[in-house]
């Protein structure tokens, strides 16, 4: 049986798809570090322009600060950055040489592997944007085969596309990427040696999550077919539930199995205990192995676009109302010509499934990227859109107003608008994201240095003791011991 790397996904996938992208901080992350460069990772799959836009919005972290110090603590275990394509933030399409930009100060900051997935597999689409990433820096690129289950979607439908990607010397290597966990073991099992044939020598991946109880197998399948590199993996409660299989036992399996998988036990499993005391103390639900559940292989949602809609509903006061989303998220996907549940489009499809649940009428209400994805502003659809449907969107006048917006922001514009001189971490941010958040972001400063499971409960404790307004000092006292915070000081997080 041949090597098996491990590909660790806990801090970008895990906690998208567990904890809704906005269960760690910088100092959180920071705090394992040292142990998870220990561990012998082949790739840590640490951030996204999205994940980036989170660090801001959620917890004023500055996201150029947090690759950089994770890449100066983990200098021996590359930064992966996944993205599709030609977009940063937004969902629209942004200018190439915004994007170049992008690109060029990721690495600067310490990416060394990036991940181009196109929706739409548009082979032109990955390799135009793995020429710009390695015309900015020499980081690896993988091309993204993304699962999905439909008529067009066959082995031989990968097996072109990728093949088509293996002539470019842009693009690196490979994965199988399901983001649903649709794809079974006897799946793979005639899917990977298809692939594998159409790149050659170029490596190849196997990233399954587990949301319907297949992952675990699907990936100890792929690797018994001894053509896969690496598998992706989440540590302790970071891995399992909608998440990728969990580490400790995919390597006790993978060795039972026969394949030698060279990594640091002992690190691995400090790497897990430190998560899985940060979830018990931030309240944050750990992932737990899933029973198979048929449903999603008609909705095909992914993990983490299910979390952040069940949030959204509650902020609603709407929870009672997710069955009747995710029901009617199956039938608006048909209808807009089945796109491929990764982002944008699980957003897309399931807010408009929220809309036709929550209005008076179906498609009453129509979100602008759902327009323009639509008029054809994302790509073409690989499969027609419902006619009927299409006319009800197309025929609305907001319609013409966003015939007539550019395809994507000039780059020469933006930086007329804010400044030939600003600085391009924080230009690439103001371009994109709303001035006050960026503002925040800014004014917070540098991220702490480090965090303790342990001190989270007392710290949560003297944050809500200060919050009152009729304890406007507050002392802890023992034996030996006493610290006292003033108001007018605050307290530090």
């Amino acid at each position: 049986m041949a090597e098996i790397k491990l590909v660790d996904v806990s801090i970008r996938d895990g906690n998208q798809s567990l904890w809704g992208a906005t269960g760690l901080n910088t100092a959180q992350i920071l705090g394992i570090a040292g142990a998870m460069d220990r561990v012998g990772f082949h790739a840590c799959d640490f951030t996204s322009s999205t994940t980036m836009a989170v660090a801001i919005r959620y917890f004023q972290n500055n996201p150029w600060e947090r690759i950089k110090r994770m890449r100066a603590a983990m200098p021996r275990t590359p930064l992966q950055f996944i993205t599709t394509g030609l977009r940063f933030v937004a969902w629209q399409q942004a200018d190439p040489e915004f994007m170049r930009l992008a690109y060029r100060r990721l690495q600067m900051a310490g990416i060394r592997r990036f991940i181009v997935l196109d929706p739409m597999h548009d082979p032109d689409a990955v390799i135009e944007a793995a020429r710009i990433i390695k015309e900015e820096g020499d980081a690896d690129v993988m091309g993204a085969l993304t699962f999905t289950l439909s008529d067009i979607h066959t082995d031989e439908f990968y097996a072109d596309f990728a093949g088509k990607l293996a002539k470019s010397n842009h693009v690196d290597l490979f994965y199988l990427k399901d983001p649903s966990g649709l794809m079974s073991p006897d799946r793979v099992k005639t899917l990977a040696p298809a692939v594998k044939a159409a790149i050659g020598a170029k490596p190849l991946e196997v990233h399954a999550h587990c949301t319907i109880g297949y992952g675990p197998l699907t990936s100890l399948t792929a690797a018994d077919l001894g053509i896969i590199d690496a598998v992706h993996v989440g540590v302790g409660p970071l891995g399992d539930g909608s998440s990728l299989p969990e580490a400790t036992r995919m390597v006790a399996n993978l060795r039972e199995a026969g394949h030698t998988v060279n990594i640091n036990d002992a690190a691995l499993a400090e790497v897990k205990d430190y998560w899985t005391k940060l979830a018990k103390a931030e309240g944050l639900p750990p992932g737990k192995p899933q029973s198979f559940d048929a449903s999603f292989l008609r909705h095909q949602i992914a993990g983490g676009v299910m979390t952040t809609t069940r949030r959204q509903l509650q902020e609603l006061n709407l929870e009672h109302k997710f069955d009747e989303v995710v029901e009617e998220t199956e039938r608006v996907r048909a209808e807009l010509g089945y796109p491929i549940m990764v982002t944008p489009f699980p957003q897309m499809v399931m807010s408009q499934a929220l809309f036709n649940v929550i209005g008076t009428k179906r498609y009453g209400q129509v979100s602008d990227q759902v327009i323009r994805y639509v008029m054809g502003k994302f790509g073409r659809p690989t499969s027609p859109i419902d006619e009927e449907i299409r006319q009800i969107i197309l025929d609305r006048p907001r319609v013409k107003e966003l015939e007539k917006e550019p395809m994507f922001p000039a780059y020469k514009d933006l930086r007329k608008q804010f400044g030939e001189d600003m600085d391009d971490e924080e230009f690439l941010f103001r371009a994109v994201m709303p001035e006050e958040q960026v503002d925040a972001m800014l004014a917070a400063g540098r991220s702490r240095d480090s965090y303790t499971p342990e001190a989270a409960p007392i710290m949560k404790l003297l944050k809500d003791l200060a919050a009152r307004p009729d304890a406007p000092d507050i002392a802890v006292e023992r034996k030996g011991f006493r610290m006292a915070l003033y108001k007018g000081a605050g307290i530090a997080s």
